[in-house]
C-alpha cells in the first residue's frame, strides 16, 4: 500500500477524530456510549479498507501507549477493561467497512449499498465487544451471566444510537467520497 502525504494526513485526522468521540460519551455501565464508531465507520468507507484500519490501530497504539484516549484512560493495562473488545473491533469494522464500500458503484441505490457497509461495520464492533464484555464480566470480575443482560448492556441498548451514527455517516459519505475519490486520496 503505497500512500501520499494526502492519505497521511487523513488517516491522522480520522486518528486524531476518533481520540476526540472518546471524549463525547454518555455513561452507560459497563460500557458507555460514545462517537468513537461513526469516524471508524468514515475512517474505513473514506479513507478506503487500509489507510480507514491503519488509523484505527494508530488509535489503540496511541491508547495501549498510555495517553488516555479510551473511554477510561488508556496503558496496556486496558485489555482488562470491558470495552476491550469493541475497540478491537475498531480496526477490522474499518476495513471490512472501506472493502465492502470499495464495491458501491454508479448512482442507483448508493444509499442503501453504503448503510449495508456501515452496518456489518456495527455488527463486528458490537460482536465483539459482546464478546470482550462477556471474557471481562466472567473472567475477570468472576460474575454469573445472564445472556439477555449482557446482550441487553453490551449490544441492544446501543442500536438505536448506532443507526443514527451509520445514518449520519452514510450522508457524509456520499458527500465527501466524491471528493476523497478526486483528489486521489
Amino acid at each position: 500500500m503505497m500512500l501520499n502525504s494526502q492519505t497521511i494526513i487523513m488517516i491522522a485526522f480520522m486518528t486524531g477524530l476518533t481520540c476526540i468521540g472518546g471524549f463525547i460519551r454518555i455513561p452507560f455501565i459497563p460500557v458507555p456510549m460514545t462517537l468513537q464508531t461513526l469516524f471508524v465507520y468514515l475512517s474505513g468507507t473514506l479513507l478506503g479498507p487500509g489507510p480507514g484500519c491503519v488509523s484505527q490501530i494508530i488509535y489503540l497504539l496511541i491508547g495501549f501507549a498510555g495517553v488516555p484516549v479510551f473511554t477510561s484512560g488508556g496503558g496496556p493495562a486496558y485489555v482488562l477493561h470491558p470495552t476491550f473488545g469493541y475497540l478491537l473491533g475498531f480496526p477490522i469494522a474499518a476495513w471490512v467497512s472501506g472493502r465492502m464500500a470499495r464495491r458501491v458503484k454508479g448512482n442507483q441505490d448508493k444509499y442503501t449499498q453504503i448503510l449495508f457497509c456501515l452496518t456489518a461495520g456495527m455488527s463486528i464492533i458490537l460482536g465483539l465487544g459482546i464478546l470482550g464484555l462477556t471474557v471481562h464480566l466472567r473472567w475477570i470480575e468472576g460474575k454469573t451471566l445472564n445472556v439477555m443482560h449482557v446482550l441487553w448492556a453490551g449490544a441492544l441498548i446501543f442500536i438505536p444510537a448506532e443507526l443514527f451514527k451509520i445514518l449520519l455517516a452514510a450522508q457524509l459519505i456520499l458527500r465527501f467520497r466524491p471528493l476523497m475519490e478526486h483528489n486521489k486520496l
